[in-house]
């Protein structure tokens, strides 16, 4: 067993693909404690507490933790119950293994937090499609994986992090960075994840590039791909289109060959980053729409921020400003009982990175 908890937040409408994930708890439950902060409607929570009782300590959010982003009270409330002083937080589409829990731990030994790089497992088209994104990510710095190493008690101190934005993996790495954490970006710690269906990918297209909102000059340049490719076919000069076409190629090319990329990276995922571009630079338009109506729905709510900016987030914490933790519920709510792990069910009314695994400390 690995000096490691697991923090699952979960959130289902429906239960495809309980058998699979069922079976890979019972897998982890092997290799670390498994907390999941599930909280789906009341008949698929009863489903999954007797699916699940003796694997994991199952639990609903804590109702005190308010966010408008359902993720967030997850792992805030499952923080709270971990017992390790190393917490993994992963989405419930990740697939580690023993080897890369291991590392993980390890890497976290002298950071706060740590990065590691998904990738798909299995590859259909819209997978690679999205990879290319990741492939262009890594080039140029590194990618927002569905999965995340903190150290608790240093999370704790914080007051945990802002749950009223969409890009909340983006607002955890800042907020670490703003209380002065230390990040390490493990590029060649490939953890797996499963794809999508092809209508949730299409569906996520908005989503994603609302992230965008949160990084200014990436916005910049992919608000320009739109009109800058018009400008180029009503002037009927393709060679500008082609060449920044190769350029997009080139980088997420450059991507998949950092640290060992392509053993888990297929070359064609680059071929695909032309592709990718155009989508994200018709997509931050719609993105900027749904911010001027007032954000973007997400599991029923509206959120309006992508992510806070660096700078706002240490001015916050210079004002003593904490984030979603609040006061410490007591443990009372779930504890281990004789036939397992189960849970009772309340009643309800800037730095540059130019190595893998490089550390990465505030500026």
């Amino acid at each position: 067993m690995i000096d490691l908890d697991y923090v699952l937040p979960l959130r289902w409408e429906r239960d495809h693909g309980l058998e699979e994930l069922t079976a890979y708890l019972r897998r982890l439950a092997r290799w670390a404690r498994v907390i999941v902060v599930d909280g789906s409607p009341p008949g698929l929570f009863d489903r999954h507490a007797r699916a699940w009782r003796g694997i994991a300590l199952h639990l609903p959010p804590d109702p005190e933790v308010m966010a408008a982003n359902g993720k967030v009270a997850g792992v805030i409330t499952g923080i709270r119950r971990a017992r390790s002083e190393y917490v993994v937080i992963a989405d419930d589409d990740v697939r580690y293994d023993a080897v890369g829990l291991a590392r993980l731990r390890d890497l976290l030994a002298d950071a706060e937090l740590v990065r590691p790089q998904n990738h798909f497992r299995p590859l259909p088209w819209h997978a690679r499609w999205d990879t290319a994104r990741t492939l262009v990510n890594r080039a140029i710095g590194a990618d927002h994986p569905g999965t995340l190493g903190v150290r608790r008690s240093f999370f704790e101190a914080m007051g945990g992090y802002d749950g009223d934005v969409m890009f909340e993996n983006l607002e955890l790495i800042r907020t670490v960075r703003a209380h002065g954490g230390r990040e390490r970006r493990a590029h060649d710690l490939y953890v797996r994840r499963l794809p999508p269906d092809a209508r949730r990918f299409w569906a996520q297209r908005v989503r994603q590039a609302y992230d965008d909102l949160a990084q200014p000059a990436r916005l910049a340049v992919f608000l320009a791909v739109v009109p800058g490719l018009a400008a180029q076919l009503a002037r009927r000069r393709p060679w500008p289109v082609l060449a920044c076409a190769g350029l997009a190629v080139g980088l997420a090319e450059a991507g998949r060959r950092r640290a060992g990329g392509r053993r888990v990276f297929p070359a064609s995922c680059s071929l695909f980053a032309p592709v990718w571009v155009l989508e994200r630079g018709v997509c931050v338009w719609a993105a900027l729409y749904w911010r001027a109506r007032g954000g973007v729905r997400y599991t029923g709510r509206t959120i309006r921020v992508s992510a806070h900016s660096a700078r706002r987030l240490r001015r916050r914490r210079q004002a003593g400003v904490s984030g979603s933790l609040g006061a410490r519920k007591p443990t009372t709510l779930c504890e281990p009982s004789q036939n397992g792990l189960t849970a009772e069910r309340p009643h309800r009314h800037s730095a540059t990175v130019d190595r893998p695994g490089s550390m990465v400390r505030p500026s």
